[in-house]
């Protein structure tokens, strides 16, 4: 027999153009590019022909070109043909079950369908046999014998609209079958439908454009286990498709894809087992009344092992699964056996569209994101089709920022391609990615709202940093998630602040909520800039990492309450007349100062202004109101660095500010009234510049000149007040051969040491007569 088709090319069209095949969508017919030809113009006078005779003819195609598409161009991964054929095999579980319940025979009713795969490698073949519905040979022809004749869509057709919810079919394109030729050059099914009477059918194909059908003369008493119906294909494997005889390839892609399918399915595997028996050859001499000695033998045994005994959760109602159940799925469904859950929601989705979901909130940072927090292979939610698992690379399903938590939807409204590998755009997808996005955010409200802190604290920990990314990706969320945001802060110690907190502790006339950028609390707490906040009783966030920056720029605004950089110059504090006239004042009485480090620092600062919000530190650097942190800047330039750019090229350049009622500020006030020219002044200068940087966060440029100034302030600094004196070449004191502790006399060791104490002591501080040297005990000078 030859396979037909009306629709061959539009399948053809779909599977190669990666778009799901729908009756009802029309798509224009595109002739081969060999047999275009450009037609003349079309004028309204020929259009206008009367039409005598009209017919009407099927497209026609070469069906060995079309069984050549789908085999090699339709599915992208050859592990899918198990996955394809596994859910045929259920489907017709699924179909006996349902028609079991009106049939008569008591036999049919009580018999329970199954699955059974087994590898033979010898003989290159895969057999997979089910218990299900079976086929008659008229069903043969139309469901085997016409490409993407659906016999699954068929049925479900036939239930009509009042059809029983719990018929849980999966076919839907009628392309399933032959993915098996991706693996086989050969496909034999032998079945035997369900209908009284009905006999046994081979069907069989090479992939060409035929096939035959034969009825099986006395078939094995032991056919599909004694079922009364069901159907068993025989894959015989191409050469490089071997591997796909093994049971533990089988095994895996089972597990991988299958192992939620309601009805039980077994896989033909081989166990080593080791028994005791008794040792023959140790025994010839034993004496009676001694314990015979036993050895240890292995013995292979062959037979169907269960593979899915972890039941689909997430189709139960919630109300009756237990917490226990939940975590123990968890670790199940996503290899995490050592990791324990720290929340979970379970819901489902009606109306517009229905879906069912389980997401989990890990209870560590998964082993996949340790590295690289975006991680393209960490696949964290599931999706199935009625418990067959279909991907786990859908992007849209969920924002990346959610990367961490884990989750498995299950859905019969996604739109798929006919391969079902490829999720296409739509509005479902839509309302699902907005559903599991609120859902998880109400599962980290709830861990924020737990009494116990620390359950946040440790989520906080691991997972803080996807939230910020959320806050500045996520502009549809980001008011949802900006309350989830912890900080530490000049007043929170050790432990976390959230906005709200910082905003219910406000000091009375405060009007914004100040933050300061650094690498780390240590170095944060030492920025000069937060003794601009501190001195007026203000709270200082702490931003700690580099992505903090950016997270802060996208918030602006909390409650109201602007967010402030604080490194940045020209804080806005409301100032009385008297503060801004003694400011007024101190700027021009330094003026001096402000126009010698600009001078010195030409191509370093963009300019020195006067600060009176700087309490213990002389000076500050701080960025303009567009300026770049300095934290940013050394992520710019590992940006550039990584890129293969210049790193030499000056980032924006910071604001000095100085602090006139600091004893150093006012020292270099004197110096430059006094000896401006001199090199100690500029060093002098250069040294307040750099402490400033350290302090600030900034990097020193060049370290070696920076030591060199220290040691310089540290040298003339020595010599004012006569501390360093030239070195003495002092002679070593004899060594003492005897090492033995109990040699050394105490009037030998006083003696020593009354003299280096005589050669140490300045000449001003001579040993008086009650300090003679036996005065030293000798168990001190041991």
């Amino acid at each position: 027999m030859k396979f037909t088709s009306t629709t061959l090319l539009c399948l053809a069209y779909a599977a190669s153009s990666s778009f799901a095949f729908s009756p009802c969508r029309s798509r224009a017919f595109v002739a081969p590019a060999a047999t275009c030809r450009l037609a003349p113009a079309l004028h309204m006078s020929e259009a206008a022909v009367e039409k005598k005779e009209e017919e009407t003819f099927d497209f026609q195609a070469d069906v060995g070109r079309v069984m050549d598409i789908i085999i090699n161009s339709l599915y992208s991964d050859r592990d899918i043909f198990l996955r394809e054929l596994v859910s045929n095999a259920a489907d017709a579980c699924d179909k006996k079950r349902f028609l079991s319940i009106t049939s008569e025979d008591s036999k049919v009713a009580g018999e329970l369908p199954s699955i059974k795969i087994r590898g033979d490698p010898e003989n290159n073949v895969i057999i997979l046999e089910d218990t299900g519905v079976g086929m008659t040979k008229d069903e043969l022809k139309n469901n085997l014998g016409k490409i993407a004749q659906s016999g699954t869509r068929n049925f479900a057709d036939a239930l009509g609209k009042g059809g029983d919810d719990s018929v849980n079919l999966i076919g839907q394109f009628g392309v399933g079958f032959y993915s098996a030729y991706l693996i086989a050059d050969k496909v034999e099914v032998i079945t035997k439908s369900m209908q009284e009477g009905s006999p046994v059918y081979r069907w069989e194909s090479d992939s060409c454009s035929s096939f035959t059908i034969s009825e099986v003369e006395n078939p094995d008493e032991d056919l599909f286990d004694g079922a009364s119906s069901g159907s068993r294909l025989i894959l015989h494997l191409k050469d490089d498709a071997m591997q796909y005889a093994e049971s533990s390839k089988l095994d895996e892609l089972l597990n991988h894809y299958s192992e939620f399918i309601e009805y039980p399915i077994s896989i033909y595997k081989e166990t080593t087992e080791y028994e005791k028996v008794l040792d023959v050859e140790a025994n010839a001499d034993l004496k009676e009344g001694d314990e015979p000695k036993m050895k240890t033998v292995p013995t292979t045994k062959s037979d169907y092992e269960l593979l899915n005994s972890q039941k689909p959760l997430w189709l139960r109602s919630p109300k009756e699964v237990e917490e226990e159940e939940y975590k123990e799925f968890y670790k199940a469904a996503f290899r995490a056996s050592y990791d324990e859950p720290q929340k979970w929601t379970h819901f489902s989705l009606e109306g517009q569209i229905e879906c069912k979901a389980l997401l989990y909130v890990p209870g560590m940072l998964p082993f996949e994101l340790s590295k690289d927090m975006f991680d393209e292979n960490a696949r964290n939610i599931r999706l199935y089709v009625k418990r067959v698992f279909i991907n786990d690379k859908f992007e849209d399903i969920m924002p990346r920022w959610l990367k961490f938590v884990r989750g498995i939807v299950d859905s019969n409204d996604l739109p798929l391609n006919v391969s079902r590998e490829i999720l296409q755009k739509s509005k479902v997808l839509s309302i699902i990615n907005k559903r599991l996005v609120r859902k998880s955010l109400d599962m980290f409200r709830d861990l924020a709202a737990d009494e116990d802190s620390s359950k946040y604290t440790m989520f906080w920990n691991n997972f803080g940093k996807y939230l910020k990314v959320g806050v500045i990706e996520d502009d549809r969320n980001r008011n949802d998630i900006v309350p989830l945001l912890r900080f530490q802060s000049s007043k929170s110690g050790d432990e976390y602040t959230s906005l709200d907190k910082y905003v219910e502790g406000m000091a009375e006339g405060q009007k914004s909520i100040y933050y300061v950028t650094g690498d780390g609390k240590e170095n944060v707490e030492m920025s000069p800039v937060i003794e601009k906040l501190t001195s007026k009783g203000y709270e200082v966030l702490y931003s700690t990492e580099p992505v903090d920056e950016i997270t802060m720029e996208s918030i602006s605004e909390y409650k109201d309450f602007k967010l402030v950089d604080s490194s940045k110059e020209g804080l806005d504090f409301e100032e009385d007349e008297d503060s801004k006239k003694q400011k007024s004042d101190l700027e021009e009485q330094y003026a001096d100062v402000r126009e010698f480090l600009e001078s010195q620092l030409v191509g370093k600062i963009n300019k020195v202004s006067v600060s009176t919000l700087l309490t213990n530190s002389p000076a500050a650097l701080v960025q303009s109101a567009y300026g770049m942190s300095p934290t940013m800047q050394r992520y710019m330039k590992a940006q550039a660095v990584a890129q293969g750019g210049n790193t030499n090229e000056s980032m924006n350049q910071a604001v000095l500010e100085i602090n006139p009622n600091h004893p150093i500020i006012q020292d270099l006030n004197s110096m430059i009234k006094g000896k401006q020219e001199e090199e100690e002044t500029k060093n002098f200068a250069m040294l307040i510049y750099d402490v400033a940087s350290m302090t600030s966060g900034y990097d020193i440029d060049d370290a070696s000149n920076f030591a060199q100034r220290v040691m310089s302030l540290m040298s003339s600094s020595s010599q004012e007040t006569g501390v360093v004196q030239e070195a003495e070449v002092v002679e070593p004191l004899p060594v003492i051969e005897d090492d033995e502790p109990e040699s050394i006399k105490p009037e030998v060791a006083a003696e020593v040491a009354a003299e280096v104490v005589a050669e140490v002591v300045e000449p001003s501080s001579k040993i008086e007569d009650d300090d003679e040297p036996e005065a030293i005990k000798p168990e001190v000078v041991a």
